[in-house]
């Protein structure tokens, strides 16, 4: 165990998380410029972290690139699992270590899925979850639940946007750009967040599977509301911010 303690502070380690932030960043990115599309247009991509993926694969080198995603995605796995470990944390800090490392795990796992070609619609999977779920009560109960914990989460990035708490995550001398653009990504995931949970538990109440979904669905459902297309773009605007931050928490993150 003492290995892998001093895994932490070696040159390749920091690297392969480097490059692991580089690869979650551009992933908003794809998902970002892909909602602009949906925005101001009928794109059939799908606007999500999946979506996201697949565009990186219809790409020149594609494969290998996803390939490096995945690679870096699972450095982000260790890392999170590391600090859990051997990091000084409170019971706030390990559940959102804990949160993050699922995040970074099962977009690594997609990445792999693309790569080899067995990918599939992340949102048709969630909604036919879903309506597994809703064939009886405590199914519709546990769906509305699962509804409050993404809008709970959603509300913790809201919260991490307003207190600027997301720098605890970075060392060095950080930016005032930097940070701004910390804010405003974390305040468009936490509205993305709390869409999603909002149409689980609509989901549940109307028992109607149709209506849940992850990222795609919720934009989607934001752009069909008046002014959906101009609340979309700053959506997607405030995605492609965390995006670019991801970029910054590279050079600077807190191993």
């Amino acid at each position: 165990m003492k290995s892998a303690q001093q895994v932490r502070h070696t040159q390749w380690y920091g690297v392969t998380v480097s490059v692991g932030l580089i690869a979650y960043g551009v992933v908003h990115l794809l998902i970002a410029w892909i909602a602009l599309q949906l925005a101001w247009g009928n794109s059939s991509q799908e606007a999500s972290q999946q979506g996201a993926l697949e565009e990186i694969a219809s790409k020149p080198l594609g494969g290998v690139l996803l390939w490096v995603v995945a690679v870096g995605l699972f450095a982000l796995v260790l890392w999170r699992v590391l600090d859990l470990l051997y990091g000084d944390l409170d019971l706030e800090k390990r559940a959102s270590s804990t949160g993050r490392a699922v995040v970074y795990l099962v977009l690594g796992i997609s990445a792999v899925k693309v790569a080899i070609g067995s990918g599939g619609s992340s949102s048709n999977q969630q909604q036919t979850f879903t309506a597994k779920l809703m064939e009886n009560g405590a199914g519709r109960v546990l769906v509305v639940i699962v509804g409050l914990v993404i809008i709970g989460i959603g509300v913790r990035q809201l919260h991490k946007a307003y207190t600027k708490k997301f720098t605890e995550d970075l060392v060095g001398g950080v930016s005032h750009a930097t940070v701004q653009l910390g804010r405003v990504g974390y305040a468009a995931k936490g509205v993305a967040f709390v869409v999603v949970g909002v149409l689980f538990g609509w989901a549940a109440i109307g028992y109607d599977p149709d209506k849940a979904g992850g990222l795609d669905t919720a934009l989607r459902t934001i752009k069909e509301q008046p002014f959906g297309s101009v609340l979309l773009t700053v959506l997607a605007l405030g995605i492609a911010a965390f995006g670019v931050y991801c970029f910054a928490w590279s050079r600077n993150a807190k191993l």
